[in-house]
């Protein structure tokens, strides 16, 4: 944990009772300053942009009643996300933590509440996405070479291991192979958007056709969730704000460049999915990136594309890995039960026992979902509405922490308050409400799990948490 360098004396007071009420529970290693600016920036474009971007284009499209509709929704998208970066910026700046969303839910709300996303992170949030990650590198794995009928699990569960073992074996490992695989992954996403806006389609298809849709409400929200689920992931810089070299009121500037180098990079891309299938063909397209680079390079250009799907997935899924396990050591510090998941590894820069355990859970979903035998589609409906619950929660928490703690120090200041934290609750509570009515009974199961946990800390409280001296 970090304190604020120049503090008045009331803020002094208030930050040297956080910093005894930490060392009660902080083991003797704990996350070091080892980020530079562009380590994080890497990180974040890397989670961002994954394979997602190469399945959700067909869906706004359909809801895109005509080509500006599509472009402006995932400009849109990307603004509401830059309105959630500056809720973050702030709360990120003064609650810097190895816990992230944890960390603020906890100070906000209290321990009750953050075992509760701590549990939803293990069992369904950070774990789901793991798993669902996997599944799509494995798909297209599978395409190349296939190991049977359970291929897709079979690879999804050796990139998991595998990703797992690179993150034990250090920080600067993981953060090395991460900029070498977004660097790739950025050379495959140039290539598609010139051919698409430079090569001539070599196939028919259907680019000269506007499909016929009313503009309608539903279809243009649909249309901005698809988006915004494609745009998700820019919060887990919450879980490095601690060990940025240049300290954490820099978060702001790491948030604001990831998400409008995400934005343009989107838009470009679409941009040349549009060029070249139109927005009809889009919208009947199952795979936009597969079709596009068939129309115009053959296929060739679709063994490329299942090669950069491949490697988008593999980006975002070694970040997720690196994140998620942070969580995990954040809830072991503050739960004597969970304990051994707060050990820090000092020479690995890691938390091992997190990355360990996270890694047996995303293998239990990757199995459940073989035996699904939908595993992508199981994890969406599994993840995502816990993931908006405690999202709208994360934002509240500022508002709350205005109130609360009105003296610690806060190196950057959300701008317009109280209507940019309004704005992006209000755009959490409305994709909650979403998820909910699009994934319907599949969602049930990872609901059921976050009831579970707070039955458990209820029946077990006194056992979990840790006695003070």
């Amino acid at each position: 944990m970090q304190e604020n360098s120049t503090n008045s004396p009331g803020e002094s007071t208030v930050n040297r009772h956080l910093s005894s009420e930490q060392n009660e529970t902080c083991p003797l290693e704990a996350p070091k300053p080892a980020l530079r600016l562009i380590d994080a920036i890497v990180l974040i474009i890397g989670i961002v942009i994954g394979a997602g971007i190469f399945r959700t284009p067909s869906v706004v499209a359909a809801n895109s009643p005509d080509w500006l509709w599509f472009a402006g929704v995932w400009v849109m998208g990307g603004l509401v996300s830059l309105i959630g970066a500056l809720c973050y910026s702030e709360l990120s700046s003064a609650f810097p933590s190895a816990g992230g969303d944890y960390h603020f839910l906890k100070t906000a709300f209290g321990k009750g509440f953050s075992f509760l996303f701590a549990w939803a992170r293990i069992t369904v949030i950070q774990t789901g996405s793991i798993a669902l990650l996997a599944y799509i590198a494995g798909d297209y794995m599978s395409q190349l070479l296939s190991l049977g009928e359970y291929s897709a699990s079979f690879y999804a569960i050796l990139v998991v291991v595998v990703l797992t073992l690179i993150n034990i074996l250090g920080i600067q490992f993981g953060t090395g192979l991460q900029k070498l695989l977004t660097a790739l992954q950025f050379v495959g996403i140039l290539i598609i958007i010139a051919v698409g806006f430079f090569v001539e389609p070599n196939t028919p298809v259907l680019a000269t056709q506007e499909p016929v849709l009313t503009s309608s409400f539903s279809t243009l929200s649909l249309a901005l969730i698809f988006v915004l689920l494609t745009f998700g992931g820019w919060n887990e810089a919450a879980y490095i704000s601690s060990e940025l070299k240049t300290g954490s009121k820099n978060m702001a500037f790491v948030l604001v460049t990831s998400i409008l180098v995400i934005t343009l990079v989107y838009v470009l891309i679409n941009m040349a999915f549009l060029n070249v299938l139109g927005l009809q063909g889009m919208a009947a397209s199952d795979a936009v990136g597969v079709d596009m680079m068939r129309a115009t390079l053959g296929e060739k250009g679709v063994v490329l594309i299942g090669t950069l799907v491949s490697l988008s997935a593999l980006t975002s899924l070694n970040t997720t890995i690196f994140t998620g396990a942070r969580s995990n050591y954040a809830l072991g510090k503050d739960f004597s039960l969970f304990s051994f998941l707060g050990k820090w590894n000092g020479k690995k820069s890691a938390p091992v026992n997190s990355l360990i355990l996270q890694g047996i859970i995303a293998t239990l979903l990757i199995i459940f979902g073989a035996f699904t035998r939908n595993g992508f589609e199981s994890m969406v409906d599994f993840t995502a509405p816990v993931f908006w619950f405690f999202f709208l929660c994360t934002g509240i928490s500022l508002m709350v922490l205005r109130a609360k703690m009105p003296v610690v120090a806060r190196p950057f200041k959300v701008p317009l308050y109280p209507v940019t934290p309004i704005l992006f609750i209000g755009f959490c509570a409305y994709l909650l409400y979403s998820s909910l009515t699009y994934t319907g009974k599949g969602a049930l199961l990872g609901v059921a799990l976050l009831v579970i946990g707070l039955i458990f800390y209820l029946l077990f409280k006194n056992k979990v948490s840790k006695k003070r001296n």
